[in-house]
């Protein structure tokens, strides 16, 4: 059998199919559905919001004591009958607050305090099942990114948390000669739903980007930004807080004057808590949260600092070389300025529940904003001269 003779010249596999390219392994079994998950974690941020809104209207319409009895699921069907409506009224009539504040309520008006805390635990409903349909099913399908399921099981174990919290709110107004749950308890609530919000705006801004260009973009983090938006963060939550025990007690109603606190800078009586002088007293410390004043005080103070402090870092943020990063920061210092606006508002008005809900959808703004600037200075944008996008 004759040899072919090769050419001294002829490339070594010349005639094969040359392979074809392929990716880096970044991405290589780390993708999971990411696309699919971003789109449900939307669906829940948006549930959250509405929960949040929700909370806020039971909350000023008084509504929240209306459902005495914690009924996860059985509590998702209301009365169906004449006879069930009576039972459920007759449940809210051995309360306090009826019985010390409502007296006389007839059973069309507590219908409409009804429908709000209905409404406000079913939204709570279907956020939980929203979350296990779709974590069982990107779980079952074997599609959560790798590294990210515990993540998403946080989320719906903080729901469950959340669920438990809100009771533990409703039954702090049950008792004695209460008219209104805890404004401590009311704040842990608040402030859980915040937490539980942040995490998925965070997860999803994640999830819109791939992980290679997240490894990428990570190399040009400005620590500075990041840590900037961290403090202010950390401000804002506090400010979350104090505007929770602000509604708890409806401080909001107490001092309708702007920029003084009815015709002083500091309110009267401050440190004040009836029945009780010794400051070495821990019941002291606790019933200075029952003091108007003083908390109204604490969140006007705070909201200061927290625009002021957004706009300093708003000066390092237009400093960025990236325009998405620049853009963030602007955004973020415009919704502050309105907030502002918003806050004043909601006091000269004495907590209108038209201005005050604006006021807490604004808290709500702002936190996301703060979390996108925050994320950018972890993960820029980087963008290109030739598509005009530095």
């Amino acid at each position: 059998m004759a040899i072919k003779k090769r050419s001294i010249f002829e490339e070594v596999g010349q005639g094969a199919k040359a392979p074809v390219p392929q990716g880096g392994s970044i991405d290589r079994g780390h993708g999971g559905a990411r696309r699919g998950i971003r789109l449900w974690l939307m669906a829940l941020f948006l549930l959250v919001l509405a929960m949040i809104v929700v909370g806020g209207l039971t909350r000023l319409t008084d509504s929240g004591l209306a459902i005495t009895e914690w009924r996860p699921i059985s509590g998702a069907i209301p009365p169906m009958s004449p006879a069930d409506w009576a039972a459920e009224f007759e449940r809210y009539r051995a309360t306090p607050e009826y019985q010390l504040q409502n007296a006389g309520l007839s059973l069309a008006e507590f219908q409409r305090l009804y429908w709000w805390e209905w409404g406000h635990r079913q939204l709570g409903r279907v956020i939980g099942l929203v979350w296990a349909v779709g974590f069982l099913g990107f779980l079952a399908a074997r599609k959560i990114p790798r590294g990210w399921w515990p993540r998403l099981l946080l989320l719906g174990a903080l729901g469950g948390i959340q669920g438990a919290i809100g009771w533990w709110m409703v039954t702090s107004g049950l008792v004695a000669d209460r008219v209104d749950v805890e404004s401590y308890r009311l704040a842990v609530h608040l402030g859980l739903a915040f937490v539980i919000f942040g995490l998925i705006a965070a997860q999803a801004l994640a999830l819109g980007r791939t992980e290679a260009d997240l490894l990428q973009s990570r190399r040009q983090r400005d620590g500075r930004l990041h840590g900037m938006t961290t403090a202010l963060l950390v401000v804002a939550f506090v400010q979350v807080i104090l505007g929770a025990l602000v509604a708890g007690i409806d401080a909001g109603r107490g001092f309708p004057t702007w920029p003084d606190m009815n015709g002083g800078f500091l309110p009267p009586d401050i440190l004040n808590v009836p029945g009780i002088t010794d400051m070495r007293d821990p019941a002291y410390w606790l019933g200075l949260l029952q003091n108007p004043g003083l908390v109204q005080f604490a969140h006007r103070m705070t909201g200061y600092a927290l625009v002021l402090l957004g706009l300093v870092f708003w000066i390092f943020g237009r400093r960025s070389k990236h325009r998405a990063t620049r853009s963030a920061f602007d955004l973020l210092a415009l919704a502050l300025l309105a907030q502002v606006g918003l806050g004043v508002g909601t006091v000269l008005s004495a907590a209108e529940w038209q201005v005050a809900i604006a006021h807490q959808v604004g808290a709500v703004v702002i936190w996301v904003l703060i979390l996108n600037a925050r994320h950018l200075a972890q993960y820029p944008r980087v963008g290109s001269i030739r598509k005009g996008t530095l």
